[in-house]
């Protein structure tokens, strides 16, 4: 997360959506207080517990979730990330330009 958001030239606060990859719902909660983000925009219609944790899939699911929602809100700025096992992650910053 930290890269991706150098790489966009942002910070945390300047994100407006973050859907997090939900497998473990302890998992989120220390990815939440790791960022120092605020939770209510965190994974705002549900996370993998509640709206699904689709294996081989979860990162367009996820991201889509977050585009449509960036969409109805009129978000500028969403991350979407997600786990992979043994330590691993992946993280990307949209921006909407609509």
């Amino acid at each position: 997360v930290k890269k991706a958001l150098l790489r966009a030239r942002l910070t945390v606060n300047d994100i407006d959506l973050i859907e997090l990859n939900e497998a473990f719902a302890s998992q989120s909660i220390a990815c939440i207080h790791d960022l120092d983000v605020d939770s209510d925009k965190v994974n705002v219609n549900g996370g993998g517990i509640a709206i699904g944790h689709p294996l081989g899939c979860s990162g367009v699911r996820i991201s889509t979730t977050l585009l449509y929602e960036m969409k109805r809100r009129n978000a500028k700025y969403g991350l979407a990330t997600l786990c992979v096992g043994v330590g691993q992650g992946a993280a990307v910053v949209y921006e909407n330009v609509v």
